[in-house]
Formats: structure tokens, C-alpha cells, sequence
């Protein structure tokens, strides 16, 4: 199967989220385009969502890396907790 250039317009925010959405899914842009693609090709509709794990969110990581920190530098306290069940 050949490959061809798609070049389209986008507001410059969208695409930054986007690209931040895709990362975080450990993929790139081009692949979600193409996933998307081949999915309404086949299914003839807009067929899914696809949402990124927000435990792995810039936010999340920065704010798991500061308390890595804390713990390895001795400023974090750690205390006992009894465990939740589900």
C-alpha cells in the first residue's frame, strides 16, 4: 500500500494539546491521524474515544518526581496508613 502527504490547518493550541495527548499514549500524531483514519474508513462513522491514563499527565509526573525527591532527600514525612480494600 502506498503512502501519501494529508496537510491540513489546525489553531496552534490544539495541536500543542494534542500533541501532549498523543505522547502521553505513547504515540505520535501522525499514527493517531492514521488509527483515526482507517477506523471511520472501515467503520463508516466517528467510532471511539481515545483518552490518555491521566496517572501518566505532565502534572502528575512533575508532581511524582517532587516527592521522589522529597523522599530521597529525607524532607518527605512518611507515615503508616491502614490499606483500603475495594
Amino acid at each position: 500500500m502506498g503512502q501519501t502527504m494529508v496537510n491540513f490547518r489546525m489553531d496552534e493550541e490544539v495541536k500543542r494539546k494534542m500533541e501532549q495527548a498523543c505522547k502521553e499514549m505513547g504515540m505520535s500524531m501522525s499514527t493517531a491521524f492514521n488509527i483515526f483514519a482507517v477506523k471511520v474508513g472501515n467503520e463508516r462513522r466517528i467510532p471511539f474515544e481515545i483518552a490518555a491514563d491521566p496517572f501518566y499527565s505532565e502534572s502528575n509526573m512533575k508532581y511524582l518526581r517532587r516527592v521522589i525527591a522529597e523522599i530521597e532527600s529525607g524532607r518527605a514525612k512518611l507515615t503508616e496508613h491502614e490499606l483500603i480494600e475495594d
